[in-house]
C-alpha cells in the first residue's frame, strides 16, 4: 500500500525508532506514547484491519504477540506486567489502517481504559 505510514516506515521510507524486527514484523516506538513504554508490533504483510485477516495471516497475527513477550521479556516488563491491544476501525481507535498491536508497560495500566 504506496500510502500506508506503516508500510512506509516497514519499508524504510519515514524514520521511526524500531525496536525489533526479523522476517515476520517490525516493532517501533509509539510517536504519541500513553505509558513509558508504548510501542506497535505490526506484521510486515500490509492487513488494514482486523476484519481483514485471513486464515493464512494466522502464523504472521500470532507472531505480533510473541515479539511483545521477546521484547517485554528483554525490557523487564513481563514481571511486572503489560498490555496488548489491538483496535479495529475508527469508533474503536484505530488510525492507521495497518493492523498493529500496542504493547504498554511501564506504569499501573487502568481498567477500563477509555
Amino acid at each position: 500500500m504506496s500510502d500506508c505510514l506503516f508500510c512506509k516506515i516497514r519499508d524504510g521510507l519515514i524514520p521511526a525508532r524500531v525496536v525489533y524486527r526479523d522476517d515476520t514484523c517490525l516493532a517501533f516506538e509509539d510517536i504519541n506514547p500513553q505509558a513509558p513504554t508504548h510501542l506497535l508490533f505490526i506484521p510486515l504483510k500490509h492487513i488494514a484491519t482486523v476484519n481483514d485477516i485471513t486464515s493464512e495471516d494466522r502464523e504472521a497475527v500470532g507472531h505480533l504477540f510473541t515479539a511483545a513477550a521477546k521484547v517485554a521479556q528483554q525490557r523487564g516488563h513481563a514481571d511486572s506486567g503489560y498490555r496488548v491491544v489491538m483496535n479495529t476501525q475508527r469508533d474503536a481507535g484505530q488510525t492507521v489502517f495497518h493492523i498493529h498491536l500496542h504493547m504498554l508497560a511501564g506504569r499501573p495500566l487502568l481498567w477500563p481504559p477509555g
